[in-house]
């Protein structure tokens, strides 16, 4: 079964205006329930602005772009993005921005504090679990960044280039770990 289906999208962005950009033309891909997916293309050839409109933050200018049949309005809690810039909420710490999904989800504070612990020793974060973000480098801003589109377990999993702010080190063991999470759990 299809989860995503694009359908000659298009996005220009100031249309009609002598400046109009168009960052993306007549795209059209069907994503089955599962599938791990990347898309591949040099910079500004509108990778970013695709995933943003299925992530529900920026709209088609025209075409169709439906997840689960239903045509993608805005964000929503079935897809989690993590942006190519660490996007944290600065007055919280590391424990909190991770649990943030969890707590808008209503899950019981037992089974967040169970759920944010294990991702916060998966990202190698332990011992940072009361600090705040300035306090981290770019790296470990990120992997917080991860690890909070990950624990409030969405359908859909949107990276935009989320590993290029880290170490080779840490590069390797996160696409390790993404691996390992994509076949226990056959996310999208």
């Amino acid at each position: 079964m299809n989860k995503l289906e694009a359908k000659n999208v298009e996005k220009t962005f100031n249309q009609g205006s002598v400046g109009a950009v168009q960052a993306i033309k007549d795209i059209s891909l069907d994503i089955k329930e599962g599938e791990f997916v990347s898309l591949l293309g040099p910079s500004g050839c509108g990778k970013s602005t695709f995933l943003y409109m299925v992530g529900g933050f920026e709209t088609l200018s025209s075409g169709s772009l439906m997840l689960d049949k239903k045509e993608i309005k805005g964000p929503g809690p079935d897809r989690g993005i993590v942006f190519q810039e660490y996007v944290l909420f600065p007055w919280q710490t590391v424990f909190k921005n991770i649990e943030y999904g969890l707590r808008i989800k209503g899950t019981n504070s037992e089974l967040s504090y169970t759920k944010v612990n294990k991702l916060i020793d998966m990202i190698g974060l332990s011992g940072f679990e009361n600090k705040y973000p300035h306090t981290l480098s770019g790296g470990m801003q990120q992997r917080v960044a991860i690890a909070r589109a990950l624990a409030y377990d969405p359908d859909v999993l949107l990276m935009d280039e989320p590993f290029g702010a880290l170490d080779a080190q840490t590069r390797s063991l996160m696409i390790t770990d993404l691996s390992r999470m994509h076949k226990e759990t056959g996310k999208t």
